[in-house]
């Protein structure tokens, strides 16, 4: 079932990406010719007005066709006005944009929706776990709440550099023992208690310091539609330039071409999340469709940035760009896709091969 979900989630990010296009065509007014989820051969088709609707073979992608995307194109007469080259610029960059501002919408509404009906994890002074064999071991119980520390109240980071202020008598060595103790005061189900524990210095933490040996928690709070889009916005933006800065490394640093992941590996990515988590899935769909726009968004064909880069170039100009300018510049853009493709694809039989991509 999950290879069935996790098909269906990339297909709707295909579909909602061309329909974008197709639906921004037909508002300013260009002649849509075909409208296709995946590429040829095609399985069926069928027509309803002037564009042809069709699925095809090759689960890779879509398109929409609209007629005289090629300025050399022959057109009929009667559909020269509606033709993509004879509009104005600014209706063609509203046209290639609708593509990549559609998955970024995708995303931020993934985003904005589980925010909202899941909340987040804030951390808070809860007492999450208590390790065997520690000071806290007995002594602390999970749920209880550190009100303080020798009198200091604040935040799980006030708290912990308070503990790991309790320094060992001598030279700091491993398991050695604070010279004072900590006055603990913790909240355990309504009742306030207060406890004397002696931190110890663990050399393996980091950074190493004393502790008790216990793990904060984290509580669920609810947020409102303001706050979830302030959040949505915060957490787009990171992935956004964590995107745009890991594909511009990709040309320079070799480290970070086995970071890169293609459309195998983000597949197999949502699949494995749809056997974990829902919410997890969910989150994959969102990154990707973000991932999308950002990298459609390049400024090269044949990817839309380069479509909406020569139209602006155009308006620049203030007249056409050859074609046989355009041509040479989508043989370059065309390269750069392929090297960007076949790293992704390299990796992710890597990853197939060996470890797997630490989902589960």
């Amino acid at each position: 079932m999950s290879w069935l979900i996790a098909f269906a989630g990339f297909a709707a990010l295909i579909v909602l990406h061309e329909f974008g296009h197709f639906a921004a065509a037909k508002a300013v007014g260009m002649r849509v010719e075909r409208f296709a989820l995946f590429f040829p051969p095609l399985l069926f088709t069928v027509k309803r007005g002037e564009t042809e609707y069709g699925v095809g073979a090759v689960p890779l992608g879509g398109y929409v066709r609209i007629t005289g995307m090629n300025p050399a194109e022959e057109i009929p007469p009667e559909h020269a006005h509606r033709a993509y080259y004879r509009q104005p610029v600014w209706k063609r960059v509203i046209v290639i944009s609708a593509g990549p501002l559609m998955n970024v919408l995708i995303a931020f509404l993934i985003l904005w929706a589980l925010f909202l009906s899941q909340g987040v994890q804030e951390p808070s002074t809860r007492v999450e776990a208590v390790e065997k064999g520690s000071v806290a071991q007995g002594q602390l119980l999970p749920g209880d709440r550190i009100v303080s520390v020798d009198g200091r109240t604040g935040d799980l980071e006030v708290l912990s550099r308070q503990i790991a202020s309790h320094r060992c008598a001598g030279e700091q060595v491993a398991g050695c023992a604070a010279a004072e103790p900590a006055t603990v005061v913790l909240d355990r189900d309504g009742r306030r208690l207060t406890l004397e524990l002696t931190p110890r210095f663990d050399a393996q933490a980091t950074p190493p310091r004393t502790r008790l040996g216990f793990a904060f928690g984290a509580d669920e709070v609810d947020v409102g539609p303001i706050d979830a889009a302030d959040r949505s916005v915060a957490g787009m933006w990171r992935v956004t330039t964590g995107t745009v800065d890991a594909i511009t490394r990709l040309f320079y640093d070799s480290a970070a071409r086995k970071e890169v992941s293609g459309v195998v590996g983000s597949y197999e990515v949502t699949r494995q999340s749809v056997e974990v988590s829902w919410i997890q899935a969910m989150q994959i769909l969102a990154i990707i469709s973000l991932s999308l726009a950002i990298v459609n968004l390049f400024p090269f064909l044949p990817l839309d940035g380069g479509h909406i880069f020569w139209a602006l170039a155009e308006k620049i100009r203030r007249r056409p760009i050859p074609f046989s300018v355009m041509e040479r510049a989508s043989v370059v853009g065309f390269l750069l896709v392929i090297f960007i493709f076949a790293v992704g694809l390299t990796n992710d039989i890597d990853r197939l091969r060996g470890e797997g991509f630490g989902i589960r």
